[in-house]
C-alpha cells in the first residue's frame, strides 16, 4: 500500500475517533470526550492535508468520507445500538463499492 493510502487510512481512523467521541460528548457537555474530539478532527484534517499533496481534493474526498461514513455506521451499530434498515445498508455497500472502483480503476488516483 502506497504511502499515501495509509496516511488517508490514518486520516480515516482519527477522523472516526472523533466523531464517535462527538456522540460520548453529549453536546460538549462532558470534558474527556470533547477533548478526543478536538483532538481526533485536528489529526484528521491534518494527515487529510497531507494527502492532498499527492492526490487530487475530489479522490481524497471521496474515500475520507465514504469510508468515515461505513465506519461510523459500524461504530453506531456495534458502541451505540444504533440499527441500520436494508435501504440504509445498501446505501452504504453502494459508497464502499464507488471507493473500490476509484481506487481499482481510475487514473486519477495515484497507485
Amino acid at each position: 500500500m502506497p504511502k499515501t493510502y495509509l496516511i488517508l487510512l490514518l486520516a480515516v481512523a482519527a477522523e472516526t475517533i472523533g466523531t464517535t467521541a462527538l456522540q460520548a460528548s453529549q453536546q460538549f457537555t462532558r470534558f474527556w470526550p470533547t477533548v478526543v474530539v478536538i483532538l481526533g478532527y485536528g489529526c484528521a484534517f491534518y494527515l487529510l492535508g497531507l494527502t492532498l499533496k499527492v492526490m487530487p481534493v475530489g479522490i481524497v474526498y471521496a474515500i475520507w468520507s465514504g469510508l468515515g461514513i461505513a465506519m461510523i455506521a459500524l461504530i453506531g451499530f456495534v458502541v451505540f445500538g444504533q440499527r441500520l434498515d436494508w435501504p440504509a445498508i445498501l446505501g452504504l455497500v453502494l459508497i464502499l463499492g464507488g471507493i473500490l472502483v476509484i481506487h481499482l480503476f481510475s487514473e486519477t488516483a495515484s497507485h
